[in-house]
């Protein structure tokens, strides 16, 4: 059966005829009989869809039956012989085996042919089951080939050869070779694939089994990438089970607890949207998110496991064939052609290894990529459903870190998790083996070990609370800075942009404080000295223990595979520290608590809605009963804070409900007190979502006084609104929150409100043509939340409410007639409002910003009761319509206004989004990160890299000679002093690693901290329209993505690059020195290398960017479906939504996906070009052993299997050129353009400025951007300390420019203005602007305390604080509150009610107490009670300072000294309201349409 001397101990060796005959033959049957069945099943469920016949099917078929055929024939031919009584051919084929193995293996080829066309009906483009059968198959068939042929030469006698045996078995082997070739091709798509409905598809899918374990399927796109920038349309679609509407449901599928199913509120069942891990208390919840997880992606981990299995089994291959090479050299009795035998098996291991290892990276990573999906999805639709009380607990930053950080932390742990594992399983083998080679010694190396695993345990605990505290200072960081971000214009006019920078930097400083603690924890478990101690300790315990080459270098190259596991343990460790942070993070956000379902019963039909004994958490609303009756409008009053708001939400489902019940008939529509903007053309802010009907769509933008505004707009309804509405004032912003909801077209309108941003005649014109008994809603159940009194005799019935209840209902006539508190109350007021109502500038486009880049230089528009309209567009159209024309008539100017195209399609465009650079990182990035960390450590740093690398090469060097010491009497004489030296040189390398490590990692937080301020600085220093154009996601993404880069991970890179380079430089060196003839070899592999790492860098790079570049948009959207959650769930528009936050990840992901596969195809071509060197370096040992000594040999091949770190090389290289880009978006913002300084050194300014108050305005003039008409021009007017000046216009006429340009939030293009003889523009801007103060229309405020909110810089005692509280009225409401003036104000102030915010902002205000005061008169959120308190106290705290107020209301400045009219952004009268009025122009007509002449 085997005969060695025949086999092994011969020149020219080959197998038996029995063994041959046997072996070689049912191995390939065993193999597909083996798999078929497993086949079989994975085919049945996994079904693509079926594959038309193809010639290739056919082909492979026949062949297929060829084969069978060809078997047979061998059987008949058996069976024919025997009949022929032994003649013919030799005696001793006879043997069974004739007739039984050509029988196993025609049954095998026809089931081949079988599964060939089974895999065709399932749709199986390329098979990998087939091809391994047809490659063992073959390979077996050729030792078979070459002993035929030996045995063919070396027969004399050509009788004795069977002629028809021989002829069927190269037929059989020239099938085979046809079949292998046949099945490493590729068929065609099956049938309704997904591929042919995609636009892109990825080429994997179609690609053969060949191509996918070696990548190759990705080299078109590697090239399109080498030859230019790639680009989003270059990137293929997301392959189908990748997918977010895929991955997500999955995980929702296996939470446990399932949100029931509900009814929707137009009576559909609940998506999946609303479905979800959902309130489980905290103790049943423990579980919940791992094992979802678990049983979402464990199937993906039990296959990755399969391929480490094998990978961890192939690494001790190495070392023992170099045992084997090593015995070679020494026996010199040994045939050459074994010598060449291990070469080529050491080669065919390496590359298997490569192939099983990269493939086992590829289902890690891909696994990773769905699992960040499916965590994104589920956090998208869980803050989607959270209940408001549990959204407080959690800011808007904490929930996009759960999306970015969070996200990626289970990313990267996804990749190292099977290390838990592999680890110790590498480490128990690489002891037994070392046992094998070291005997008891081995136990030395392992006490070190051991020794350093409790170290390494508490360093893990350390670093995991370490995590648990940067998460936290990153979370309110990103929160601060989410929140600056927002409220940047209130921080500049009230130069509060130090106190804030300031706060920023401390948090900045306690995380870098942690991440400082870390490294250093770090930079202690580096020390290993497990080598040296075993060597030591073998040589020591006998002195007849001789350390021989075998002995030393198996010894080293296992330690080398052992170094691997024990440097991940920490890693892997640590990894599953952060993510189990995380894990943590996410189980208690997806298990907050989410809205009651059942809280509002929605029943579809006929509107009307009832309420009853209902009372909340915290009991804001109680004891309210009231039944709504169907098509009737509701008003809502009561003062600010009575809980009016809190109703509407409560009919929303929004509050929790603790008894009692509320229902709602037919759908609803809500619109909110801040209107919410999307950031996307106005057409489709009003659509939302819904299809375009064209003349309801024209019907409801008149209707809601939006035509005008289209006018001014560039584009039309086209433009696109940025972020929040930044480039629409409020009431433009409240009319398009209204217009969405009536483009809704439902049965019930809540509406918060809407008429108080919006001027006293436009609040009128939509009172009538909207909410009003006439108006477009007329026949819909409205309910009303208002200050405005004049609609209340409208109302069919009026809800009065105090205090969260309602104290008195019924119709106004009632009301009146029951002559209670509320009769009181108009009493008092009906006069003010009498007169308000009139006065009111005649606009109603009184809102539009009249900011340059929103209006064409040459729009005017004048609007008066009699309604002449002119209009003087660009085309100086004008028309003039009769006095009696109505309001409606009036706007319909033209249909064409609203549809208007901009000239260029680009005018309506506003926010830029995110570019991607293109290109090489330029040199000065990483010359800037050097500066960033300082020249001189970044000297020392790589000093030590050196000689920790230097003492490690010569270590090494030092124990090959050591080994060629020869042996005398048993012994080598000189022993003790090799040891000392070695464990010197040992010493000196643990030294040198951790300093070298701490170096680094404190040079990484010295640069981060650096890289910080400076992008905090840069961006505070931006001028307003640096905002207004670039989405807070970009600059979010900046502060946390790419911060958390230039933290954690370039350090790491840095450290990870050095050591891969100078080991790879090493390496060379070693193999040069023992076998100098690879020198011929290095440099061509050396250049193929170069050339593979710069064609790889090329598109890495670029993919990258992109990567980045379309993350922007998910926070974005997310950040913006935050904000405007209740409006999205009051549509019941949650689906569309998702699948928008779907679609936008998908696109991120499509990104990802070609950058993971293409590091596994650089991987997969340098660890072949690795794998060559070690074959090279091999094969000229063998060559060459008569020369060489067995240490230097033992060296050479050792250093030559840490080659293959030439991939970690090129891959550390090109991570660090891929994430320094990290660096480079972080000092992008060192170009934009900046304000002028804060403070100029010395100061000039006499103490106390302004003393007087007097402002003097001389021929002043601004313009929004460069391209555009002055805003304003040619202003002169000087205004006297103490004077109160009122400035009015029509819309666009200027007046917030002139108070933009006295801020210097624009600067002036020509003329100056003079505050008490100080031209203005010679002063820093935070001199100016903390010298003048504003009401600013728009009440922001900052989370944090309200005392930090009045006063950031703590200028002022708490008593001054209090008086200015008690001015402004909130006394009172503070000192109710449980912590005064330490209340924390949630984000953005909502805990507190818009009216509240606007009395905050008035305490500021008479905090700093300046000689000039600046009123964008914004009491239109305040009931008039308060109103009237404002004023007066501006009247009595402001005696003695300049007052400048922009009037909407003409009453409130009938009784100043002098006012300020504009027109078309000229100054047209300036003189007292008395004088103005006598002299009958612009004024007196104002004044005349307002009643008040």
């Amino acid at each position: 059966y085997l005969d060695w001397n025949r086999t092994w101990h011969s020149e020219n060796p080959d197998l038996t005829q029995c063994f041959q005959n046997t072996v070689l033959v049912w191995l390939p049957c065993l193999y597909l009989w083996l798999c078929a069945p497993i086949y079989v099943l994975y085919l049945k469920s996994h079904n693509r869809g079926y594959i038309c016949m193809t010639h290739l099917n056919k082909a492979k078929t026949a062949v297929g039956f060829l084969l069978w055929i060809v078997c047979w024939a061998d059987v008949f031919y058996s069976f024919w012989e025997k009949s022929q009584d032994g003649g013919g051919c030799s005696p001793y084929t006879q043997a069974p085996v004739f007739l039984v193995s050509p029988t196993m293996l025609g049954i095998t080829m026809l089931l081949a042919t079988l599964l060939t066309q089974y895999e065709r009906l399932k749709g199986v483009q390329s098979s990998g089951v087939m091809l391994n059968f047809w490659l063992v198959a073959i390979l077996c068939a050729t030792v078979t080939f070459r002993s035929k042929i030996i045995q063919a030469i070396r027969e004399v006698r050509p009788l004795t050869v069977c002629m028809f045996r021989y002829t069927t078995f190269y037929t059989y082997y020239t099938l085979l070779l046809v079949s292998l070739v046949l099945s490493a091709i590729p068929d065609q798509p099956p049938l309704f694939s997904q591929a042919s409905r995609d636009a892109n598809p990825c080429p994997e899918i179609g690609a053969s089994f060949l191509s996918r374990i070696s990548f190759w399927w990705i080299t078109g796109l590697m090239i399109t990438g080498y030859k230019r920038p790639l680009e989003q349309k270059d990137l293929w679609c997301l392959n189908s089970e990748d997918r977010s509407q895929r991955v997500v449901p999955q995980l929702m599928l296996y939470s446990p607890k399932k949100a029931p199913r509900g009814e929707r509120k137009d009576g559909q069942p609940i998506e999946e949207s609303e479905i979800l891990i959902t309130n489980i208390s905290q103790k049943s919840a423990e579980p919940s998110l791992f094992w979802a997880l678990c049983l979402t992606f464990g199937p993906y981990f039990l296959i990755s496991s399969l391929y480490k299995i094998i990978q961890d089994i192939l690494m001790f291959v190495g070392p023992e064939i170099l045992r084997l090479l090593i015995q070679f050299v020494n026996d010199s009795n040994a045939p050459s052609w074994q010598g060449y035998f291990y070469t080529a098996l050491l080669f065919v291991c390496t590359c298997f290894q490569t192939l099983i290892l990269q493939k086992y990276f590829h289902v890690c990573f891909t696994t990773g990529m769905r699992l960040r999906t499916a965590i994104v999805g589920a956090v998208y639709r869980k803050a989607l459903v959270i209940s408001n009380a549990a959204r407080r607990t959690s800011t808007v930053g904490e929930i996009v870190n759960l999306m970015s950080v969070d996200a990626q932390r289970f990313m990267d742990l996804i990749t190292y998790i099977n290390m838990i594992w592999s680890a110790p399983l590498q480490v128990v083998l690489a002891l037994y083996f070392l046992w094998q080679n070291l005997g008891p010694s081995v136990l030395a190396g392992v006490a070190v070990m051991v020794l350093m695993v409790p170290i390494n345990a508490v360093i893990a605990m350390k670093t995991k609370t370490y995590q648990v505290a940067q998460m936290k200072s990153k979370d309110n960081r990103i929160k601060l800075m989410n929140e600056l971000l927002n409220g940047i214009k209130v921080l500049k006019l009230y130069a509060w942009e130090v106190a804030f920078k300031d706060k920023v930097s401390a948090i900045r400083e306690s995380e870098l404080q942690v991440l400082k603690k870390a490294a250093y924890l770090g930079a202690v478990s580096t020390f290993t000295w497990v080598a040296l101690s075993t060597f030591a300790v073998y040589v020591m315990i006998d002195e007849r223990n001789v350390l021989d080459a075998q002995k030393a270098f198996v010894s080293l190259a296992l330690f080398n595979i052992l170094r691997f596991p024990l440097n991940m343990l920490p890693m892997v460790i640590s990894s599953m520290v952060q993510a189990s942070v995380s894990m943590k993070r996410l189980r208690v956000f997806l298990s907050h608590e989410e809205l009651q379902e059942d809280s509002v019963d929605f029943l579809s039909l006929s509107a009307s809605v009832s309420l009853c004994f209902y009372s909340f958490v915290p009991p804001s609303l109680c004891r309210l009963s009231v039944r709504i009756p169907d098509g009737s409008l509701v008003a809502v009053v009561g003062h600010v804070g009575s809980g009016k708001s809190s109703l509407l939400s409560a009919l929303l489902g929004e509050m929790e409900k603790l008894e009692g019940s509320v229902s709602v008939r037919g759908s609803v529509a809500y619109v909110p007190q801040q209107a919410w903007i999307q950031n996307a053309t106005l057409k489709d802010n009003i659509m939302f979502g819904q299809e375009r009907k064209e003349s309801w769509y024209h019907r409801v933008v008149e209707a809601c006084a939006l035509l005008p505004d289209l006018e001014i707009l560039p584009a039309g309804d086209g433009t696109e609104i940025g972020e929040k509405g930044v480039n629409l004032s409020g009431g433009q912003k409240q009319r398009v929150s209204l217009a969405r909801a009536v483009y809704c077209d439902c049965a019930v309108y809540l509406l918060d409100d809407p008429l108080s941003a919006v001027d006293a005649h436009v609040g009128k014109h939509i009172f009538e043509n909207v909410i009003g008994p006439q108006g477009v809603l007329k026949d819909r159940t409205r309910v009303l939340v208002t200050h405005g009194l004049s609609y209340l005799p409208q109302a069919d019935l009026i809800l009065v409410m105090v205090e969260g209840e309602i104290t008195e209902m019924g119709s106004y006539l009632e009301l009146m007639g029951r002559d209670g508190a509320f009769a009181e109350f108009l009493r008092t007021y009906a006069n003010k409002e009498q007169e308000d109502d009139d006065s009111g500038e005649m606009c109603y486009l009184h809102d539009v910003r009249d900011e340059g880049h929103l209006t064409p230089a040459c729009l005017s528009l004048h609007l008066s009761v009699f309604l002449c309209l002119s209009v003087c567009l660009s085309l100086y159209m004008s028309i003039s319509l009769s006095s009696n024309s109505t309001l409606a008539a009036a706007v319909r100017v033209d249909g064409d206004v609203i549809g208007k195209k901009a000239k260029n399609a680009e005018v309506g465009k506003l926010t830029e989004a995110d570019k991607a650079n293109t290109g090489r990182v330029k040199l000065s990035v990483f010359w800037e990160y050097m500066k960033a960390i300082g020249v001189a450590l970044s000297v020392i740093s790589l000093i030590l890299f050196f000689s920790h690398h230097f003492a490690s090469l010569f270590s090494n060097y030092w124990l090959s000679l050591w080994t060629d010491d020869p042996v005398v009497n048993g012994t080598q004489p000189s022993r003790e002093m090799r040891l000392g030296v070695y464990g010197a040189l040992g010493l000196s390398q643990g030294i040198a690693v951790f300093c070298y490590s701490i170096a680094v990692s404190i040079g990484g937080i010295l640069a981060s901290r650096y890289l910080h301020q400076s992008m905090l600085h840069n961006v505070l220093r931006a001028p307003m329209s640096f905002f207004e154009r670039t989405p807070s996601g970009n600059l979010v993404n900046r502060f946390a993505k790419e911060t958390d880069t230039i933290d954690s991970v370039i350090p790491s890179i840095i450290k990870m690059f050095m050591g891969s380079m100078f080991n790879v430089v090493g390496s060379c060196v070693v193999i040069l020195i023992a076998t100098p003839l690879v020198a011929i070899i290095i440099p061509p592999l050396g250049l193929l290398y170069f050339f593979v790492q710069r064609f790889y860098v090329s598109s890495s790079r670029q993919l990258k960017r992109l990567e980045s570049v379309s993350r922007s948009p998910v926070y974005t959207h997310f950040n913006e479906t935050l904000l405007g959650t209740s409006v999205i769930r009051a549509f019941g528009e949650q689906e569309r939504f998702i699948r928008e936050s779907d679609g936008r990840v998908d696109h991120n992901q499509k990104a990802y996906y070609p950058s993971i596969v293409a590091n596994r195809w650089l991987a997969v071509r340098l660890e072949f070009v690795g794998n060559c060197i070690v074959m090279f370096a091999a094969l000229f040992a063998v060559m060459a052993r008569e020369s060489l000594s067995p240490g230097i040999m033992g060296l050479s091949i050792s250093y030559a299997l840490q080659v293959t770190s030439l991939t970690w090389l090129v891959r550390m290289s090109s991570d660090l050129e891929t994430n320094i880009v990290a660096v480079e978006r972080v000092k992008e913002y060192d170009d934009t353009e900046k304000e002028a300084e804060w403070r100029h050194d010395p100061s000039s300014l006499p103490h106390g400025w302004p003393t007087a108050g007097n402002i003097d305005i001389r021929g002043f003039g601004l313009r929004y951007r460069e391209d555009q008409e002055l805003a304003i021009r040619d202003i002169t007017v000087a205004i006297q300390g103490g004077e109160k000046v009122g400035i009015v216009g029509r819309t666009g006429a200027g007046k917030s420019s002139l108070t933009l340009g006295l801020f210097r939030i624009i600067e002036a293009c020509e003329g100056e203005i003079q505050i008490d003889g100080v031209n203005i523009a010679t002063l820093g801007l935070h001199e100016l602007r903390s010298r003048i103060t504003i009401i600013p229309q728009d009440p922001v405020l900052f989370s944090g305390s309200l005392r930090m909110n009045l006063d950031p810089f703590d200028g002022y005692s708490d008593e001054e604080v209090w008086r200015a509280l008690e001015l402004a009225h909130l006394k009172s409401f503070v000192s109710g509150l449980p912590d005064k003036l330490k209340h924390e104000c949630s984000e953005g102030g909502e805990n507190l009610s818009l009216g509240q915010r606007q009395l905050v902002c008035l305490a500021r205000a008479l905090l700093r107490k300046t000689k000039i005061l600046v009123l964008d008169e914004a009491t239109a959120a305040v009931d008039l009670e308060t109103d009237n308190l404002i004023q007066s106290t501006i009247r009595t705290q402001f005696d003695d300072c300049t007052v400048l107020t922009i009037a909407h209301r003409l009453n409130t400045i009938m009784d100043y000294t002098r006012v300020l009219v504009l027109d078309k952004g000229e100054m047209a009268e300036f003189d007292s309201p008395s004088a103005l009025i006598s002299k009958r122009g612009i004024f007196y007509k104002m004044a005349k349409d307002s009643g008040l002449v």
